[in-house]
């Protein structure tokens, strides 16, 4: 196994436990990135199908864009994040590959199941089965990835897996605004067969739930790869896992909020986005879904693979803060775009503003989660994944979607002036999460130094 210290302006390898297994052969490596990010695809497509379909559900269940927000963000979220704690701590003793089997089934049955729920609590309840089934995804994922890849590779490798995020968000809202001219009309359907009437937004979940099936199916192909960079052979306890984040809290506060911060924004920007489209510049929920989505799919996407890239590059040159510079460099460029696509006056502006916009947002998602593989055992990494999750969750998707509905009802009292409310959610966020940023990078080198010198100790 090769332990690299980033050091100075270079790098030191240091050969440790040679007798060790090599890493997986790079075609097994990517073959795994690559149904993992299928699996994440998925799992955004359940997630963010909503975002579309704002206007039939409100208007068919008759609930105001408060409640609509907590559908998106809260009913999901808590379930989420703390299911995640016990599904990470196994991650760290059982198989990674079957825990994300059972995820994805889940997931899959309770989002076809939103297609049966006939009123808000029913929708709530399902809503938050898919936040249960998806806790299961992230922590092994992330912890498998860092056993196919060494260090020096590791960001990129998550930024492919972490496109999901993008791709799956873009493609469910083209495939919403599809589906939404056909629920306009709020006329039930008929189910053949079974002869259950729903409402046409409900066929949608059943559309995007069943393909789960066959993606359960593809994860039992992806191998279980040997577990290295271990200080112990046991998965520690709960309180030596917390008792580490404890030691290095000031590296693990400033990343968690400062990611959970930038997911404010992207989270609220991925729900309220083509509703400020719709609402502002009177276009049609399909045209909405269709431009903002591909941006989405394309820029985010672009945006992530670059800020892996940029991370390993910087890396490479001896920065051994680099995902938190990567972190600060991002925060900044896209403040500009973030004052400015809101207000502009004609759609069209918007939609060019949009574009650095979504690919500076995306940037950090697989740099972060690649920052905590640096710095943490491997037999932590599922469960400090777990709650590097939660907070990113529980701040970002939880409060990004409610934060903005919550200034557009009770501050402004209005449903057009939302450009306002994205506006202030947006340009706050992203100035606390670069301060943030800034205030770790000190603490993050040194955790750094003190994780590659422990793992050299420790064999």
């Amino acid at each position: 196994m090769i332990v690299q210290l980033h050091l100075g302006k270079g790098i030191v390898q240091e050969t440790v436990n040679a007798s060790s297994q090599p890493y997986p052969p790079a075609s097994r490596a990517w073959y795994a990135v690559a149904v993992l990010t299928v699996a994440y695809i998925l799992s955004f497509i359940d997630r963010q199908i909503l975002s579309l379909l704002v206007i039939p559900i409100r208007r068919d269940l008759h609930i105001s864009d408060t409640q609509m927000s907590l559908l998106m963000g809260l009913s999901f979220a808590v379930f989420y994040c703390f299911f995640g704690f016990p599904l990470g701590r196994l991650a760290d003793s059982r198989s990674r590959r079957n825990i994300i089997t059972c995820g994805v089934l889940a997931w899959s049955i309770c989002t076809a199941g939103c297609g049966l729920a006939s009123s808000y609590v029913r929708l709530f309840l399902m809503r938050i089965g898919v936040g249960v089934g998806e806790a299961a995804l992230s922590p092994p994922a992330y912890s498998m990835l860092s056993d196919y890849f060494a260090a020096h590779r590791r960001a990129l490798a998550l930024s492919v897996y972490a496109s999901g995020i993008f791709l799956g968000s873009g493609l469910a809202m083209i495939l919403g605004g599809l589906v939404v001219t056909h629920t306009s009309t709020g006329k039930l359907l008929t189910l053949p067969l079974i002869g259950l009437s729903i409402f046409p937004w409900q066929l949608t979940f059943f559309i995007v739930g069943i393909p789960g099936f066959v993606v359960a199916a593809l994860v039992r192909t992806v191998r279980e790869p040997a577990r290295r960079e271990r200080m112990s052979v046991a998965s520690p306890p709960i309180r030596a896992t917390i008792a580490y984040m404890l030691k290095h809290r000031a590296t693990f506060g400033c990343h968690h909020l400062a990611t959970a911060m930038m997911a404010v924004a992207m989270y609220g920007s991925l729900a309220w986005v083509p509703t400020f489209l719709i609402r502002t510049y009177a276009l049609s929920a399909n045209r909405a879904g269709l431009v903002f989505g591909s941006e989405v799919a394309i820029c985010s996407s672009l945006g992530i693979l670059s800020g892996g890239w940029l991370c390993d590059f910087l890396a490479r040159r001896g920065y051994y803060d680099a995902h938190f510079r990567v972190g600060l460099i991002m925060c900044l460029l896209i403040l500009l775009p973030a004052v400015l696509f809101p207000l502009m006056p004609s759609a069209a502006w918007a939609f060019i503003l949009l574009a650095p916009f979504t690919f500076f947002m995306a940037t950090i998602y697989g740099v972060a989660p690649a920052a905590l593989q640096q710095v943490v055992p491997n037999e932590m990494r599922g469960q400090v994944s777990a709650m590097y999750l939660f907070v990113v969750n529980i701040v970002g998707l939880a409060a990004g979607p409610t934060a903005i509905a919550l200034f557009t009802d009770h501050v402004f009292h209005d449903d057009y002036s939302i450009r306002y409310s994205l506006l202030i959610v947006f340009t706050g966020a992203y100035a606390v999460a670069a301060l943030l940023w800034w205030i770790g990078m000190k603490p993050y080198r040194r955790t750094v130094e003190q994780a590659a010198a422990a793992m050299i100790a420790s064999v």
